[in-house]
């Protein structure tokens, strides 16, 4: 796994030293000293599968750190599992393990339940995990706030948004790791569509059974451009750094796509219809700023949604001319309606 830093260290480790250390503990590591700020606060975070670059879950999650080092001043350091991120455990046991390190944070579902045993083992560290996805009933450590997220509210705008917009009469879903949380992406997509369109027809995909279903462009697009041959004219993508082999899909069929987690406009002009935005940034900057401050939510799940706009779909300049005036107005009275109890979602 590769092991990075936000500030910058000067250590001269031998070649032959830094390869034992990679052999014995699976991934490198060094001190890292916020510049003139040697007391600065901590925060280490573990990204999901796909790590940064993926222009979507990871890439959020470390803009919000960015954020929390520039408002904040805090420090952090970063680590990037690799493969299908089977190493996770060791990563969180290392950031753990760092005793300047006082908040530790997982991005992704599948650090569930490696995060909730190393916050019991290491009490006196916070931890948070993004998208945590507990078993029904299972106490959470009261070290440990789980953060999710009101993505079937946002999927459902989105459904009903490409089922005003389609054109066919066929709009398309693909999932990342076939997952209780992607489900609710593909469920929420389909009953928004069916509400404003009962006769609506949805193709839906999922890329895999396992994390690497997150990092797979070559199978997001062979699945896209397969829904789309069928009729799509719409496909709603939530695969991680797959989604990019969707979107490259898009552009080839001249088609449309609707993104998730970040606005992904600027990806593919004029073929990205909207994204369906989780505000994992503004998630971690806020969990950030409650550790420092004592204030940690923890013991239970925190759901940042749509009242707050921190779950959302994107409507601005970058795709104000694919959705028509009335539908915008649509989409706004249904987000009025879920927030205001008329339509109810069951998350």
């Amino acid at each position: 796994m590769t092991y990075r830093k936000s500030t910058l260290s000067v250590f001269r480790l031998s070649s032959i030293f830094a390869m034992f250390v990679l052999l014995v503990t699976g991934c490198s590591g060094k001190k890292a000293v916020t510049e003139n700020n040697p007391n600065a606060y901590k925060v280490g975070l573990v990204f999901d599968v796909g790590g940064r670059g993926d222009k979507s879950f990871n890439d959020s999650a470390y803009n919000g750190l960015e954020q929390a080092k520039q408002k904040l001043g805090i420090q952090f350091d970063y680590i990037e599992p690799s493969g299908e991120g089977a190493d996770r455990e060791a990563a969180l046991r290392q950031m753990a393990a760092d005793p300047d390190v006082k908040l530790i944070i997982g991005v992704g579902l599948l650090f569930t339940d490696d995060i909730t045993a190393i916050a019991r083992e290491f009490p006196d560290k916070k931890f948070a995990c993004i998208d945590y996805n507990p078993q029904p009933g299972a106490e959470i450590p009261s070290n440990l706030s789980g953060i999710t997220f009101e993505e079937k509210k946002g999927s459902f705008l989105v459904g009903a948004l490409a089922a005003l917009e389609s054109k066919t009469g066929t709009i398309g879903f693909i999932g990342g790791m076939d997952s209780n949380i992607i489900r609710k992406f593909e469920s929420g997509y389909i009953e928004g569509a069916r509400y404003v369109k009962p006769e609506i027809e949805v193709i839906t995909n999922f890329i895999g059974m396992t994390g690497s279903a997150f990092n797979d462009p070559a199978k997001g697009k062979e699945l896209a451009l397969g829904q789309y041959s069928r009729g799509a004219d719409i496909i709603y993508q939530a695969a991680g750094a797959s989604g990019m082999g969707v979107i490259e899909a898009a552009r080839e069929s001249n088609k449309l796509v609707i993104c998730t987690d970040m606005d992904q406009s600027s990806l593919a002009p004029g073929r990205v219809l909207t994204s369906m935005t989780k505000a994992v940034d503004k998630a971690v900057f806020t969990t950030v700023g409650d550790a420092m401050n004592g204030k940690l939510q923890g013991g239970k799940q925190r759901v940042f949604g749509l009242d707050g706009r921190y779950t959302d779909y994107v409507w601005n300049s970058g795709n104000d001319k694919l959705i028509g005036q009335s539908v915008r107005e649509r989409i706004e009275s249904i987000r009025g309606d879920i927030l205001g109890g008329k339509i109810k979602i069951q998350e």
